[in-house]
């Protein structure tokens, strides 16, 4: 059967609308995404009587604009966030650190058994948390560090996690075996390859496991719920959990509140989401 000829000005066509069309999907998408995040917005800018009525009221009137210096006021957040980011910092920098070396090692060093270690270092995923949370618990509260930031940093820190460790080592699997072989010939350590060959080339890998690990213990409850129990040594995570009484809850407060600790997350992926993009799908290419 004969092909019929398509003209350049239907195809043009065609490919303006199916683009279009992709355009239109993904911005209801993002939009829909937003909802929950514009509603927050919205509620930590209306007085407490707006908050409930149906149908409800996307744009406050009055704009209660002192919630947000009555939110952190009432609640010594400013103590809250330092202590967010005592915990927050050290994480990001050791798990990065330490993240890598093992992706590293998994990826660019042969040694017996490399395949079968990999794998069963993998499994402990599957481990849940709850499962291990009571004995860890036991372990931290014999060595006395119940009520400080140290069951907080040191785990992460070593080893940084089993999806890291793939995740870096997924990332290193696409950089060409063939640098690593010429650093080797002109006498370079293992380690001088990992700072001055694979670490440079790596900065998609090196964004996307920083940003999960900031977002992560950045928006940690569970763990300093359970090892912190000083008002001085509260999160910002726990400090929320303030504006909940047994018989109120300062909505407004606690929606403004909300609102300002999500700036920080918001502000970081911004300004890194082309690497953590990059970062995610490089990850991808090579098989395990």
């Amino acid at each position: 059967m004969a092909q019929v000829a398509v003209s350049p000005a239907v195809y043009a066509a065609r490919r303006f609308v199916g683009r279009a069309l992709v355009w239109v999907v993904l911005g209801a998408g993002a939009l829909l995404m937003m909802v929950p995040f514009l509603w927050l917005i919205s509620c930590s800018l209306k007085d407490v009587s707006q908050l409930w009525v149906f149908p409800p009221i996307w744009i406050p009137n009055p704009v209660q604009w002192g919630n947000y210096p009555r939110a952190l006021t009432v609640l010594p957040f400013a103590r809250y966030t330092l202590n967010t980011l005592t915990i927050t910092i050290p994480v990001l920098v050791g798990t990065v650190l330490t993240a890598s070396m093992g992706g590293y090692g998994f990826a660019k060093i042969e040694f017996p058994g490399r395949e079968l270690f990999f794998m069963l270092f993998l499994a402990t995923m599957m481990l849940p948390g709850i499962v291990t949370m009571i004995p860890v618990f036991i372990l931290f509260s014999k060595l006395g560090w119940v009520n400080t930031f140290k069951p907080l940093i040191i785990p992460p820190i070593c080893g940084g996690g089993a999806f890291n460790v793939f995740l870096f080592r997924q990332f290193f699997r696409t950089i060409p075996e063939e640098l690593s072989s010429a650093a080797r010939i002109d006498g370079c350590s293992e380690f001088g390859i990992y700072r001055r060959i694979i670490l440079p080339l790596s900065r998609p890998a090196l964004t996307t496991v920083a940003i999960f690990t900031f977002l992560a213990t950045w928006n940690d409850f569970m763990g300093p719920l359970i090892y912190l129990n000083a008002d001085a040594r509260k999160t910002i995570a726990l400090g929320l959990a303030g504006f909940q009484g047994l018989y109120n809850t300062e909505w407004e407060l606690l929606m403004a509140a909300s609102a300002a600790m999500t700036i920080p997350v918001v502000i970081v992926f911004f300004l890194a989401q082309r690497y953590f993009v990059e970062g995610i799908v490089m990850t991808g290419l090579k098989g395990m």
